[in-house]
């Protein structure tokens, strides 16, 4: 029965290629939102990925994120490094920052301060913070915000700004004003873009004091690795317990900067839209497709219960013409959503596919097909054997 169910589903080349366009439809649309929705996920906690030497970070107790952040008591470094365990502490400064370009414009940024020493937390080559007055700066995921005046008489003009000046992209020895400070491009990183996108300024503590003076906290982080003796759990609990800060390992702060957006940000709400979506289209489609090829067979199917076949082999017939529609739609769908979606992936578009976003494809697809197979199944219940006689 089986054979007979798949080739009467491979008869109709037509209707069978209509079924697998909307199953793979499906397919494609759950699985690109379920990518996209990985990859800001994973832009989410870019801070904390590109620091991979910081096993364990130490916050504010009300910090729940990499993106909503309060900093604390300048002291609390000192406090941490002289918890037992901690083989290397160094703090992070974040904070926002408003730059004025040569010819007028102005940016925002996010500003990350690393420590004078070490510069840890710097995008390499790190040392170019060490020249005065420096920064690196990054796209963080945007396009055309880093911009300067390609000709000269365009920048720091004395007749006021040139804000239509034709521009080129920053780099090493051009000057921007923070504050009205001057402040010296160094270097153009290319860390993991941020989301939301946004340029980011990495500068040394010095620096950053300089260019946002008058705070009476500074810090935000402080990134711990621990001692080759103790588990990063096992020191995050114990700062914890002895300084009253928060202090999670880098795997538990990424669950949580997660758990944050998926509480927080409206796009969230815009992929579910999406995915549910997704599901009515291919559900209309694949329905009314399979409703309209098993109508359009029921007298096959009368020929076959005439023939002694009962209602429970005639419908494991449709759910093996629906599996097999899944199977290979799903497969299609999965594959087009791969490569369209890697084909478009750039700095401002994230996209990412981990093992979820196949897997709820599929069972997405498998839904709306399960959903099919119920509604088609119903004239093959009602039907009579004696209608294969008719005209």
């Amino acid at each position: 029965m089986f054979r007979v169910a798949i080739e009467m589903l491979l008869h109709d080349k037509t209707k069978y290629l209509g079924l697998l366009i909307g199953v793979a439809f499906t397919a494609f649309l759950v699985s690109f939102a379920m990518s996209y929705f990985a990859g800001f996920m994973t832009r989410g906690f870019a801070l904390v990925s590109e620091n991979p030497s910081a096993k364990v970070w130490v916050m504010d107790s009300a910090v729940s994120s990499a993106e909503a952040t309060i900093n604390m008591s300048n002291s609390s470094l000192d406090i941490v490094r002289g918890v037992q365990g901690v083989e290397y502490a160094s703090p992070l400064y974040l904070g926002d920052m408003t730059a004025r370009y040569a010819n007028g414009h102005f940016q925002s940024f996010q500003a990350i301060g690393v420590d004078n020493a070490t510069l840890s937390g710097a995008p390499k080559p790190a040392n170019l913070l060490r020249i005065p007055n420096s920064v690196i700066i990054d796209s963080g995921g945007t396009d055309g915000k880093l911009q300067t005046p390609i000709e000269k008489k365009d920048m720091w003009a004395y007749n006021g700004s040139h804000l239509n000046a034709v521009t080129r992209k920053l780099r090493y020895g051009d000057t921007i004003l923070i504050n009205s400070k001057r402040v010296v491009v160094a270097g153009v990183s290319h860390t993991i873009p941020r989301f939301p996108p946004r340029p980011l300024l990495y500068t040394s503590t010095s620096n950053f004091k300089r260019l946002i003076p008058g705070e009476k906290r500074y810090i935000t982080f402080i990134m711990v690795r621990p001692a080759t003796n103790i588990a990063p759990e096992v020191l995050a609990k114990r700062i914890s317990k002895q300084t009253g800060l928060k202090a999670i390992t880098s795997s538990a702060f990424k669950k949580e900067t997660v758990m944050w957006y998926l509480i927080n940000s409206e796009d969230v709400g815009d992929m579910v839209n999406m995915v549910v979506l997704a599901m009515l289209v291919g559900f209309g489609v694949t329905g009314v497709m399979l409703y309209m090829f098993t109508y359009e067979n029921i007298k096959q199917y009368a020929v076959l219960k005439a023939m002694g076949a009962s209602i429970k082999q005639l419908t494991d017939m449709i759910y093996t013409q629906v599996f097999i529609m899944a199977v290979v739609g799903s497969g299609i769908g999965v594959g087009i959503s791969a490569i369209f979606g890697e084909s478009i992936s750039s700095a401002s578009f994230p996209f990412r596919i981990m093992w979820f976003a196949p897997f709820i494809g599929f069972l997405g697809v498998f839904i709306v097909s399960l959903m099919a197979a119920f509604i088609s199944i119903r004239p093959i219940k009602k039907m009579e054997p004696g209608i294969v006689f008719k005209l």
